[in-house]
């Protein structure tokens, strides 16, 4: 592709954050977008993801952003013209402490107040819906049927096929080596094949978008935290349809529709790691898990383990907005969740930067709020 040394505007990173921004910027009507990628599209954090979206969270915020979210997706392969692996199997919630399920039990009432269906369910409903499920030492369980998760790969391809039809040029193996500022206003980047004028720069670089916040003098909380999945082989259908998690459990799992069951779990103490390596420690662990929630699962094999990277900020909420250099923004620190919140997240910063008025008022996410102490509180995390 010819090389293009100036836009009206570029977005560092290819991941689903990345190309989700790209395409709503170029239909809102934005002609000369520009996006950079030092590697291949989705090939960081996104591609490695448990690809889980989920409307079930403990604070309005968070809730607002994860239906807005469900509702692009439920609709989003008519209209990027491409199939996006959707499936809606639910999320079921399990609470293991007094003290958990009563978090739950207000994050439903705010959930039920803002249209979202979720309940709370017997151990009995629970086996329904998870036929596979043991879990009797659990206390309660919380099911939202719309929840699900859909294919990380196939949405961010589409997502980016879109984004080129409408005229957006993707530059992969191109990384950005400096950020261009005067007067205290962006003005372009720096790659390594060139720099490129820009009057707009959008920092979607995931667990790496501190170090290009840096470029530019901007100091960013965030850190990059290594989380590792299994995936077993394919196993008889009906095991776990819906994505089984607990918080205080620290598991997630889901089979997939061709069988295989993903499962993961956060690392103690959530540590600063860029290290893509993979452990023995996780897979006994993990695998403890899963044959105690899943009986059905003891003796099968597991057909894959990886690593994947977790965009950390110290209250596990994003970062939308722009910085304290004008026209330097991000949208970054997804803490685990870029995925199922990337179709609202670059719909809404989109219209923001096109004179729109966004569906959803991010400004609470400013990168500012840490220095400011008001650090969001949200239990629903894992």
């Amino acid at each position: 592709m010819e090389w293009k040394n100036r836009a009206d505007a570029v977005i560092i990173g290819g991941g689903i954050i990345g190309a989700s921004t790209a395409y709503y910027l170029a239909k809102n009507g934005m002609k000369n977008i520009v996006l950079l990628e030092k590697d291949t599209i989705c090939g960081g954090s996104t591609g490695r993801c448990g690809a889980g979206i989920r409307a079930q969270w403990g604070t309005e915020m968070n809730c607002r952003l994860g239906v807005a979210a469900l509702d692009i997706f439920e609709q989003l392969d008519q209209e990027l013209g491409m199939d996006i692996g959707l499936n809606q199997g639910g999320y079921l919630l399990v609470a293991y402490t007094p003290e958990e399920v009563e978090t739950l039990r207000r994050g439903m009432v705010l959930q039920n107040s803002l249209g979202i269906e979720s309940r709370m369910v017997t151990l009995s409903e629970a086996r329904k819906i998870c036929p596979g499920l043991a879990a009797d030492d659990a206390l309660a369980f919380f099911f939202h049927a719309r929840d699900g998760h859909a294919d990380p790969f196939l949405t961010t391809f589409a997502y980016m096929e879109a984004a080129k039809r409408l005229g957006v040029r993707c530059f992969r193996h191109t990384a950005c080596t400096g950020i261009l500022v005067e007067d205290n206003t962006v003005r372009g980047v720096l790659t390594d094949k060139g720099e490129i004028l820009a009057p707009l720069v959008i920092n979607c670089a995931g667990a790496y978008a501190q170090f290009i916040a840096k470029m530019a003098g901007i100091d960013l909380p965030n850190w990059g935290e290594r989380h590792e999945i299994m995936i077993t082989e394919p196993v008889a259908p009906g095991v776990c349809p819906c994505m089984l998690m607990s918080f205080s459990g620290n598991y997630y799992i889901q089979q997939r529709p061709h069988g295989s069951i993903i499962c993961g779990m956060s690392p103690e103490g959530h540590p600063e790691d860029y290290e893509m390596k993979t452990t023995w420690q996780f897979i006994e662990a993990m695998s403890a898990i899963l044959a105690r929630l899943l009986p059905r699962t003891r003796g099968i094999r597991i057909a894959r383990h990886w690593s994947g990277m977790y965009d950390m900020t110290p209250d596990a909420q994003p970062i939308i907005g722009e910085t304290d250099v004008k026209n330097f923004y991000h949208s970054t620190g997804y803490s685990g969740h870029g995925f199922m919140l990337a179709p609202v997240a670059g719909k809404i910063l989109a219209q923001h930067l096109t004179g729109q008025r966004p569906d959803i008022d991010f400004s609470m996410l400013d990168y500012r709020r840490f220095a400011r102490g008001e650090h969001i509180r949200e239990s629903n995390v894992v």
